[in-house]
């Protein structure tokens, strides 16, 4: 896993050098803890180490969950309130712009120096350090390996997008005979969209870094496009192999996961964060790449990095921004605590941290071990995200309900000119 960190730090911005100062501060007061918590699959657990902490310190914690793809929203509105979040995540730079007023500089604080490394922290245009890498996710397409075989296939076809695409349409033409279909459902609501709008569209802008010779420092101002096609062939693949069809994915309501979980598909386009959730059904789950039909795709990794990034509400009181530093610092440092972590989220980037026990992150350190490039998150650069993603959905619901020509090049319109119109509204 360290050899991973390593690689995938080569593709993974590190934004700036780290300013003097730093937060916390003194007091005797106990405060208290207000986490608005990001990731749903994390709720449960978040909420048992709350109380754990809150039974061994005295301290109070309270853990509030977005529902998935509401984040921005429940934010803007916890933030207004009397009693805002102490602890909150700020995972882009489009939320560094947003938000860096409302971050604590966490430069030298005590769970700044619990890191091991500072390539997935955020800094503002000062050197501010605005918020601080929790984990270390990958993603990329999900597969059940016991399915692929009853097909009468193999996972070494898995290995490019000619492969792919046999295997998935093979076992859709026979999903009555096998009693399985390929690809789960490729839902387009707020709970599923970011999936293809977020995740799968990092392969487009991973490509045109790759095609350009550097991965981006910035966000830059347009794109060429050049990989719309790449992209069109495993959105393609998905949505037209699949349990569901692509009429009914607007509206959402289909869950993927547990599709895959209960052998009804042999395909799940997800990342890390399902490992603790698909393994004990699936055993043998493993991870692929996007393969979409890039020259030279066959020595193509995972997508690795993170979204996932802690900031500390520097508008609270003292006493709260040093209780939120304390449990933070328990969270990643404390066995059992941080044990409890590693299980949900993978890889914590944190030195007194257990090491990852992700059968998904390991197929990413196989894939870099093997000398495959990792694929990093381009896609952290959306421009006004929100607006961005909103126009995409749209699009690709038009086309899901009518694959034409002229449908698909609404899709390059959002996905292309939509990049420089939320630039140009976002930097002016």
């Amino acid at each position: 896993m360290k050899r991973i960190l390593a690689l995938a730090l080569t593709a993974i911005l590190v934004l700036g050098l780290a300013a003097c100062g730093g937060g916390g501060g003194g007091t005797d007061a106990k405060g208290s803890v207000y986490w608005l918590n990001f990731k749903p699959e994390l709720d449960e657990t978040a909420q048992a180490l709350a109380k754990a902490y809150t039974d061994k310190t005295g301290v109070p914690v309270k853990v509030y969950t977005a529902a998935s793809g509401t984040y921005s929203q429940t934010l803007i509105a916890e933030m207004d309130k009397s009693s805002p979040p102490t602890l909150f995540v700020v995972g882009n730079q489009a939320g560094v712009k947003d938000w860096k007023d409302y971050a604590l500089d966490l430069t030298g604080t005590a769970i700044a120096n619990e890191l091991n490394t500072d390539g997935f922290n955020l800094y503002d245009e000062t050197g501010k350090l605005v918020s601080i890498g929790y984990c270390y996710e990958c993603y990329g397409i999900i597969v059940n390996p016991d399915l692929i075989e009853a097909a009468g296939h193999s996972m070494d076809e898995l290995v490019n997008f000619e492969g792919l695409k046999t295997v998935a349409e093979d076992i859709h033409a026979r999903a009555d005979e096998l009693g399985f279909d390929a690809f789960s459902a490729s839902d387009m609501d707020a709970s599923s969209s970011w999936r293809f709008t977020g995740h799968m569209a990092n392969l487009e802008y991973v490509y045109e870094e790759r095609e350009a010779g550097a991965v981006w420092t910035e966000c830059p101002a347009s794109l060429t496009g050049n990989y719309m096609d790449n992209y069109k062939n495993l959105f393609d693949l998905c949505i037209n192999n699949s349990t569901t069809d692509p009429k009914e994915l607007a509206t959402g309501g289909h869950d993927a996961e547990n599709e895959f979980k209960t052998g009804k598909a042999a395909f799940f386009v997800n990342g890390s964060w399902e490992y603790a959730a698909v393994s004990g059904d699936v055993p043998r789950a493993t991870m692929i790449p996007y393969y979409c039909g890039v020259e030279g795709e066959e020595m193509a990794g995972l997508n690795c990095g993170t979204e996932n990034c802690w900031a500390v509400n520097a508008r609270v009181s003292e006493a709260d921004q040093k209780a939120t530093i304390d449990f933070m610092v328990w969270l990643v440092s404390d066995p059992e605590a941080a044990g409890k972590m590693v299980e949900q989220l993978g890889v914590l980037p944190y030195k007194n941290a257990p090491e990852s026990a992700n059968g998904f992150l390991n197929d990413a350190n196989a894939y870099s071990e093997a000398g495959c490039y990792v694929m990093d998150w381009a896609t952290n650069y959306q421009p006004n995200v929100d607006d961005y993603r909103a126009a995409l959905v749209s699009a690709l619901n038009q086309y899901c309900a009518d694959q034409s020509d002229a449908n698909w090049e609404a899709v390059r319109t959002a996905f292309v000119d939509g990049w420089a119109l939320q630039y140009q509204k976002a930097n002016g």
